[in-house]
């Protein structure tokens, strides 16, 4: 009895089946209206997000924009002070360059009055202490003078004037033929190349010529002549003879200091 379905039952069943299917047809035919509201809320999300980007952007532009011309100034401000800097560095080295030429000039000129003043007290006082020679030396414009009235080989007296840092009398140059000429020094051995003939020759000739100059004293032997003064002539005779010697170098430059202290010195004393 429990287990036979009678025609009640399948029509119930039958009819609850129905219901159920329209119940879900029903249900899947409203199902799209809660999609689209899905999709509008991310839409609207992506739309706000877009503008919070756009205005993002827009913030870090103003940003950028601000920083760069800030930038920019204190750039055209390091240029302006660079160039500024450039042209006091150009005046500066302008006026050093000037400055350092007037006292150069000043130097110089200076130099000239001691040298002049002192050469006026060494014409009073031939062992001043202005002069620019060694005690025993003469004075003579730029070059000082050793006389000395030792007879000796023209070789021994070539290696003495080289021990005093000198060389044996070259006449040059009008100034050393004026002081020359102004000494009458006479049979002193002169700074020339030893050579093998006796030809004499004028001094104020032998000045235009070349020839002052010493070979290695070395090469010198018996066979060889060597040139000595005579007070206007130059002679020849064998290297071996004894002769005077008379050596030259450059003078020292003038000391200021010495000069001008001497001279004030003199002044108070006369």
């Amino acid at each position: 009895m429990s287990e036979e379905v009678t025609y009640a039952d399948l029509n119930f069943q039958d009819s609850s089946k129905r219901k159920s299917i329209q119940g879900s047809g029903t249900v899947g035919i409203k199902a799209p209206p809660a999609t689209s509201h899905v999709w509008h809320q991310r839409a609207l999300a992506l739309t706000l997000l877009c503008l919070l980007l756009l205005i993002g952007l827009g913030v870090l532009g103003s940003i950028f924009y601000m920083t760069l011309k800030k930038e920019m100034r204190k750039l055209n401000n390091l240029q302006n002070f660079k160039e500024e800097l450039q042209r006091n560095v150009s005046l500066q080295l302008m006026h050093s360059m000037n400055s350092s030429k007037m006292i150069r000039d000043l130097s110089l000129t200076l130099q000239e009055i001691a040298t002049k003043l002192c050469y006026e007290l060494y014409k009073r006082q031939p062992e001043h202490k202005c002069k620019p020679c060694p005690k025993t030396w003469i004075w003579h414009e730029d070059n000082c003078y050793l006389v000395s009235m030792d007879y000796v080989t023209w070789q021994e007296s070539a290696m003495f004037c080289s021990a005093q840092n000198a060389s044996l009398l070259m006449i040059k140059n009008k100034h050393v033929l004026e002081f020359v000429k102004s000494r009458r020094l006479r049979n002193y051995w002169l700074g020339l190349p030893p050579r093998e003939d006796y030809n004499s020759v004028i001094l104020d000739e032998k000045i235009l010529s070349s020839n002052w100059f010493i070979r290695n004293a070395n090469e010198v032997d018996n066979r060889k002549l060597c040139g000595y003064l005579d007070t206007t002539y130059i002679y020849y005779t064998y290297c071996t003879n004894t002769k005077n010697i008379i050596c030259e170098k450059l003078a020292n430059p003038v000391k200021i200091e010495n000069t001008l202290m001497s001279e004030t010195s003199d002044r108070k004393y006369n």
